[in-house]
């Protein structure tokens, strides 16, 4: 089969970027606030090969019909997205009926298809041993598990963030995401919290989740300077996560330094 041509070849990608899944490294989670399948498959027929996860945010996927959710949990499995359950839905089922009822609501989401469950406090604290609890389970249930760590409406400590995160990977998670709002600080980036992070937790198994209207006083302009940081200080290939369906592609060009902001030194050409 012959490979499909690359327009503008004869301008290089950065090596720094992984272009192959599937990635370790340089992760784009994309959330999924109710894509109707046709605007799902249109936009998985450009985007799948920069997309690795794909979140159906909150409680989002208990309003589908079952057939229709089927559709698009498989739609996003034949393009090598790998699709997940967001934490608040597990709050709110942890907050309703107990810790008893985790167990249950894993195996149906493993009966549906989907492959992981995000574990999180962002609005209902977990008490006592209960993240511990949640994530094993989950894990037994033959779920991978995203610990999520920090909260939507308080400024949680390095410290607590590092110590949650450990928590989560000792308990099972195989990856932890960073809640964007507490790596955001009167519009600048967090630079205390996200070095004291990087310093303490292997960042290839960390996702910095990006900010958005869920958070009060939020611009575009700072969802998109948090993620210019992130790409800054981490590298093209940080994970991220938390990119609208829109923004995918401007965020992969971001990563191989095609975006608004150019490269860093000029060509010698005049020489």
């Amino acid at each position: 089969m012959t490979a499909a041509r690359e327009p503008f070849a004869m301008v290089p990608l950065t090596s720094a970027r992984s272009r192959t899944k599937p990635r370790k490294s340089g992760l784009t989670m994309m959330m999924d606030w109710g894509l109707p399948l046709g605007q799902q498959a249109d936009w998985l027929e450009l985007i799948a090969p920069s997309v690795d996860l794909a979140k159906f945010v909150c409680g989002t996927s208990r309003l589908y019909e079952e057939d229709y959710l089927l559709r698009k949990i498989a739609l996003y499995k034949k393009h090598d997205v790998h699709p997940f359950i967001g934490g608040q839905f597990l709050e709110y089922v942890y907050a309703t009926q107990g810790i008893a009822a985790a167990k249950p609501f894993f195996e149906e989401a493993k009966r549906l298809g989907f492959e992981a469950i995000e574990v999180s406090d962002n609005c209902v604290p977990l008490l006592g041993d209960a993240r511990r609890t949640l994530i094993a389970t989950a894990v037994d249930c033959g779920l991978e598990v995203h610990g999520e760590v920090g909260s939507k409406s308080e400024d949680t400590s390095a410290a607590t963030l590092i110590a949650q995160a450990k928590e989560c990977f000792e308990a099972g998670a195989d990856v932890v995401l960073v809640e964007g709002a507490e790596l955001l600080v009167n519009g600048a980036p967090n630079r205390s919290v996200l070095k004291q992070l990087r310093d303490n937790l292997d960042i290839q198994k960390v996702i910095f989740e990006l900010i958005g209207p869920w958070v009060p006083g939020t611009l575009q302009c700072d969802v998109y300077q948090l993620k210019k940081f992130y790409i800054s200080e981490f590298g093209p290939d940080v994970n991220i996560a938390n990119v609208m369906p829109a923004d995918v592609w401007e965020t992969e060009a971001l990563r191989t330094g095609l975006s608004v902001v150019g490269p860093s030194r000029l060509a010698e050409a005049a020489e």
